[in-house]
């Protein structure tokens, strides 16, 4: 039997916010726990993620599905007993126990509309309103003390300030009375300064006589220097022609060299194996272009999904991006193994794969559940990535189909069948993980 309906409370309205917020965290905890049946048809996208991803992305529309749809209230309120049984027993015997957190009283007690409900929730209103003017009475106390610090503070630097003035007053009078025991002594130098100076313009006139009788002596080295200067133009005019006979030779040199650089590096490149770079800018036009449409196959093969002469036909395309859910393949293929078993031999069967198709790899484990990111030797060509903590492998496989352009050939291996149908609508091509194994076992 459903409560009453109350509309004079809800999940944004007399509530206060501590409470909504923790209502809406109980209801997201118990959606994962709910059947199919139970979960209303707004949350049935969220109900698959993560407790904290649920909240953060349907907390209004839990908040307002509690709020008015009793029967997945009552749902909500069933995992909660369950969970929270001692609290829920005491409430619903009409007893809300003294010590426990007021907010998780009220939270309880409006999901699970035990007696007298709505009394316990502004019952815990009103104790959170009084423990907020508490502690805002204490800061304001503690602002006032810490006023009235900085005010005796600034009172004792207001007479520090003053002595330092005084002293500094005392010690300009000092320098001023010196100053002008400098200036009388710069008057008396500078009326020397005059004198000298006087006897400085007589010597430049005397300098300016016997420059005078030196002009003549300049002008015929003048004329000699001109004529040592046109005997060097004609050494360099034929110092050039001989230069520009030696530069033929070493172009024709430096050519050479250069043409066996080239070689060299051309043999180096294919000795090593190098690939062309990836990525290309049409590719950022190509998904500007078709951002108004969804990504969609280039076609249908008749070839079986575990098949893995269908998986060679999807490398087989230019610049193939192969996206590999790592621990599906590797459980499904190698159940008995460790799990560092596991990953070594996937990676290493992947090396030779990657060198042969030259596609880009990317092989994503899930690391949801744990901090631990256990090192792995990644081969070359092998994007290898840990999903981050609370984040499910699968959530990062469609991050990165998502994240392609529009019209580059994706292929994921994954048995998923969650995971299967999100990357499909966004236009990649799945096959099965054991395709991957046995066409790893061929070699």
């Amino acid at each position: 039997m459903s409560a009453d309906p109350v509309p004079e409370l809800g999940a944004e309205g007399p509530l206060p916010d501590a409470v909504r917020l923790r209502v809406v965290a109980l209801a997201s905890d118990a959606l994962g726990s709910l059947t199919p049946e139970e979960v209303p048809g707004p949350l049935a996208r969220v109900a698959d993620f993560a407790p904290q991803r649920r909240a953060k992305l349907a907390g209004s529309r839990i908040a307002g599905l509690l709020a008015t749809d009793d029967a997945f209230r009552e749902a909500v309120a069933g995992q909660v007993r369950i969970r929270l049984p001692e609290l829920a027993h005491a409430l619903a015997s009409g007893e809300a126990p003294g010590a426990a957190d007021p907010v998780e009283v009220a939270a309880v007690a409006y999901l699970t509309r035990s007696p007298g409900w709505d009394e316990v929730v502004r019952t815990s209103a009103e104790r959170l309103d009084a423990e907020r003017d508490s502690v805002a009475g204490r800061q304001a106390a503690e602002r006032v003390d810490r006023l009235r610090q900085q005010l005796e503070d600034a009172t004792r630097e207001l007479k520090e300030t003053r002595r330092r003035h005084r002293e500094q007053l005392d010690a300009l009078k000092a320098e001023n009375a010196q100053l002008r025991h400098k200036l009388g002594d710069a008057r008396t130098r500078a009326r020397e300064a005059a004198e000298e100076a006087d006897h400085a313009r007589a010597a430049a006139a005397e300098a300016g006589a016997a420059a005078s009788s030196s002009a003549v002596a300049r002008d015929s080295e003048v004329r000699r220097l001109r004529q040592r200067i046109d005997e060097l133009e004609a050494e360099v005019a034929s110092a050039r022609r001989t230069e520009r006979e030696g530069r033929d030779v070493g172009t024709l040199r430096a050519r050479l060299l250069m043409d066996t650089l080239l070689d060299a590096a051309q043999g180096l490149r294919r000795e090593l194996a190098l690939p062309t770079v990836e990525g290309s800018p049409a590719d950022l036009v190509t998904a500007e272009i078709a951002a108004e449409g969804a990504r969609a196959p280039s076609g249908h093969s008749s070839l079986a999904l575990d098949d893995p002469a269908l998986l060679e036909q999807l490398l087989a395309m230019p610049r193939a991006h192969l996206v590999v859910d790592g621990y599906n393949v590797t459980k499904t293929s190698w159940p008995d193994m460790p799990l560092s078993g596991q990953r070594d031999r996937l990676l290493d069967g992947l090396a030779p794969l990657s060198a042969r198709t030259r596609a880009e790899i990317t092989v994503v484990f899930d690391a949801a559940a744990t901090e631990d990111r256990p090192p792995v030797t990644r081969p070359r060509g092998v994007r290898v990535l840990y999903s981050p903590v609370g984040v499910i492998a699968d959530d990062v496989i469609r991050e990165l189909v998502a994240a392609e352009p529009t019209g580059r050939p994706v292929v994921v291996v994954s048995s998923d069948q969650a995971v299967a149908r999100d990357v499909r609508r966004d236009g990649a091509r799945v096959v099965a993980a054991t395709a991957l194994s046995r066409l790893l076992s061929r070699g």
